[in-house]
């Protein structure tokens, strides 16, 4: 594959799923508000959270477009 078209991917999949995880989290939150099980939904947005965290620093989205 193209060096890239991989680091476009690896950056987009990391930006989408950052707010994914966040808005998991929101949905944590409201369930343990409410008296429900919360625990597993809190888990998942964190692990959605840092994944996608780790993919865009992998990435290099901080550092800008792959030069070559």
């Amino acid at each position: 594959m193209n060096k890239k078209l991989v680091w476009y991917i690896k950056a987009q999949i990391g930006v989408l799923m950052f707010p994914l995880g966040l808005c998991l989290f929101g949905e944590a939150i409201t369930q343990r508000i409410n008296g429900h099980p919360w625990f597993w939904w809190g888990t998942i947005s964190l692990i959605v959270i840092n994944a996608g965290i780790g993919l865009m620093i992998e990435s290099g989205l901080i550092s800008g477009f792959p030069k070559d």
